[in-house]
């Protein structure tokens, strides 16, 4: 459904809404320090982040995130639940509050309202393409694709965004994470194999557009006279 990132220096907290969300068929990555989250937050749709947090606070991770440009929703955990602590939050850039204790099923709660309001889906169709992000399924035409890891996982980040540009840096930050490759050029090769496994002429594009001297979009629309 969605990668959602957990944050926090508790291992069993980790583990629970690990369990929970998962059971709910996100893809979960986890955190225990703010360093290590810093490098998977531009891979999620979502994170969850504690407010007291080893090495760096999950405030300061809230205030870098919106400072980068980073839109996706970030829930807190916090034990503070004064009011003026929630409105300096929601100043940053926090869009939801669970006050701990709390119970588990609450946060997938506010998880799944969260991704609805963002607009995150189960399924993402364009024209004969078609991708069930729960599975991680993609069929062309009725046909499955045979994609590798990364050839899916940049295929569903395209495809979740339409029409947005990501510049090759970007896409090395979300696809490949802190194991991404010294040199941009790996984006190229692999985008390539993605376009020949997709059918796409990369001079007139039915999918995946080269934005000349930036990087690449997902299009918005199919292009004339194609299928959808």
């Amino acid at each position: 459904m969605a990668r959602v990132l957990i944050v926090d220096d508790d291992p069993a907290i980790l583990e629970i809404l690990h369990a929970y969300l998962s059971g709910e068929g996100h893809e979960v990555l986890q955190a225990s320090g703010g360093h290590h989250a810093r490098e998977l937050l531009p891979r999620a749709d979502l994170a969850v982040l504690d407010w007291m947090l080893p090495e760096v606070s999950g405030l300061d991770l809230v205030r870098e995130a919106r400072q980068a440009g980073l839109d996706l929703p970030l829930l807190m955990l916090t034990a503070r639940g004064e009011e003026e602590d929630k409105l300096r939050g929601l100043d940053l850039g926090v869009d939801d509050y669970v006050v701990k204790p709390f119970s588990p099923r609450e946060v997938v709660a506010r998880v799944r309202a969260l991704l609805r309001r963002a607009g995150v889906r189960h399924e993402i169709g364009s024209g004969e393409l078609f991708l069930d992000v729960r599975t991680r399924r993609a069929t062309l035409a009725g046909q499955p694709l045979e994609l590798s890891k990364l050839e899916y996982d940049l295929l569903s980040t395209f495809a979740q965004h339409p029409g947005l540009v990501w510049t090759r840096e970007r896409l090395l930050e979300r696809v490949w994470g802190h194991d991404f490759p010294s040199t941009a050029r790996v984006v190229d090769v692999h985008v390539t194999a993605l376009r020949r496994k997709l059918g796409d002429d990369a001079d007139c594009p039915r999918y995946i557009e080269t934005v000349r001297g930036v990087g690449y979009r997902f299009r918005e629309e199919p292009q004339a006279g194609e299928v959808g």
